[in-house]
């Protein structure tokens, strides 16, 4: 299975984590994704199955983020997947993440038959603090363990979040 139609998340937290009931409504639809549009450096993809839109954007170190609603569209999720070692056991566990210093605390569902050596996960969130930090800061540290921690671009997250909006209201009207 392909990045792409893995469709994961990491989408955070402070103290919205959401429960593992919400797992299966981030993974896509098994009629997979088509292409929407591209916002920048980031490209917008439409879940047919569930009638919404993900951004997806793979940085210079081959770091994959993806942004999107869960199928109910009431949560956010944000996705994160490295070919870094960085640790991550089966199952769920804490993380942190730093966008440009402000820290949210979650848990992290990692995702499993990724391909391409990647690893990573979601949470998923309402939290509109750390929704609000997504689009204005310029990077998000994941911290699975302090130890192995890595940086993710979040250029022009903006844009593409705005994008991801009105494709999502192209496939609800």
């Amino acid at each position: 299975m392909s990045i792409k139609s893995c469709c994961a998340a990491i989408a955070v937290m402070s103290a919205l984590a959401a429960p593992a009931a919400f797992a299966d409504e981030v993974l896509p639809g098994s009629d997979g994704f088509t292409k929407w549009g591209q916002e920048g450096n980031w490209t917008v993809f439409v879940d047919k199955g569930r009638n919404s839109c993900l951004i997806e954007r793979v940085d210079e170190n081959e770091n994959v983020m993806q942004m999107g609603l869960t199928e109910d569209h009431t949560f956010g999720y944000v996705g994160v997947f490295t070919k870094a070692d960085i640790g991550l056991k089966d199952g769920k566990e804490k993380i942190m993440l730093s966008l440009d210093g402000n820290l949210y605390e979650g848990e992290l569902v990692k995702t499993k038959h990724l391909s391409d050596g990647y690893t990573g996960g979601y949470v998923i969130s309402k939290n509109l603090e750390f929704l609000g930090d997504l689009e204005k800061k310029h990077e998000m540290v994941v911290m699975p363990k302090h130890e192995n921690a890595f940086t993710v671009s979040l250029d022009g997250t903006h844009k593409a979040i705005e994008a991801a909006i009105k494709c999502n209201q192209e496939q609800a009207g």
